[in-house]
């Protein structure tokens, strides 16, 4: 098992600078450079201007040496400086908004998973029912409602028609006067928008993963076995097949890690949250090359650390595949 786990780590490095390389080459082959983004505002720039510009953010190197310079960077944990007029360290920029966009996620993530698995259970336990047939539906709406629909339709009907909740920022303008419970309750206002929004479509995805895995684990002998020796159904279905069941749940859990950073850009930007994903969003826009490439850094480390974490899940779920590791 250490072994297996020493060699998925040391994978880790070759996949990550493989990323690393495509990534940028995509990102620099891409229509439109950060020169012109920041010179269409002013035509009066001369050519001159344009080439002292170009030069000092490195552009005039040849593609290859770019990506040298930046990975000599990289690796004194160094991801450049933004493009943009404030010519902040990349790192600064993404350390002020990482920890809204991962508490998010974690609060979707926690909804998700905790409305999932009892969601899934119930549509296998009772298969065929009104009550499957009634989640099956709202399984099929998760999975066609677009999110940025569903966002703006939650911002129109809950902010605009009914005034009840916030549909933008964090925090309410002055709301430092606010006491701590005040303050609690303007954040919680804040967030439940951006929250449903973020969770409703995986849900829907989530629990019929559930469905179909529990579904395949109590027709299994040892479940029918379970049964003949008595015990209540809340046991056999909650503590001997809810265990089996949760495999593929935890590939799901693995993957939902990159989604920290990714799933973010619609709805940080539709709600104008500034976190990662509003940022991903402005600096693709503006073609800042060092803030993109940062976030695209952090976010292959959490999909190759989201894959080695659903592994070890695994092992741990199932004694079959802890043996096969030590094979």
């Amino acid at each position: 098992m250490t072994l297996w786990l020493v060699k998925r780590v040391a994978m880790l490095v070759p996949l990550l600078l493989g990323i690393t390389l495509i990534t940028f080459t995509v990102i620099h082959l891409a229509p439109g450079e950060p020169v012109d983004m920041q010179m269409a505002m002013n035509p009066k720039v001369g050519k001159e201007a344009r080439e002292r510009l170009t030069k000092f953010y490195g552009l005039d190197q040849p593609l290859h040496v770019q990506y040298l310079t930046w990975l000599k960077k990289l690796s004194h944990l160094d991801f450049g400086r933004s493009f943009s007029s404030d010519n902040r360290p990349v790192l600064d920029k993404i350390a002020e908004r990482l920890p809204i966009t991962v508490s998010l996620n974690i609060i979707a993530l926690i909804i998700e998973f905790g409305l999932a698995i009892p969601i899934g259970i119930l549509a296998a336990v009772h298969r065929n029912s009104l009550l499957d047939k009634g989640l099956t539906v709202f399984v099929f709406l998760g999975f066609a409602v677009p999110t940025f629909w569903l966002a703006l339709l939650l911002m129109y009907f809950f902010g605009v028609k009914l005034n009840w909740l916030p549909i933008s920022g964090l925090h309410t303008l002055g709301y430092e006067a606010y006491g701590w419970f005040g303050r609690l309750w303007d954040l919680t206002k804040h967030l439940i928008l951006p929250v449903c929004v973020a969770s409703f479509g995986s849900l829907a995805g989530v629990s019929r993963y559930m469905r179909s895995a529990m579904l395949q684990v109590i027709g299994q002998d040892y479940i029918t076995t379970a049964r003949a020796k008595g015990l209540s159904e809340r046991v056999v279905v909650w503590k001997h097949g809810l265990r089996n069941a949760l495999l593929p749940l935890i590939t799901l859990a693995g993957f939902s890690i990159p989604g920290l950073i990714g799933g973010s850009v619609i709805f940080e930007t539709i709600f104008a949250i500034p976190g990662m994903g509003q940022l991903f969003y402005q600096g693709v826009m503006a073609r800042d090359y060092p803030v993109v490439m940062g976030i695209l850094v952090i976010g292959a480390g959490l999909t190759l650390i989201g894959n080695l974490v659903a592994d070890l899940g695994y092992a741990l779920a199932d004694p079959r595949i802890r043996q096969g590791t030590r094979d």
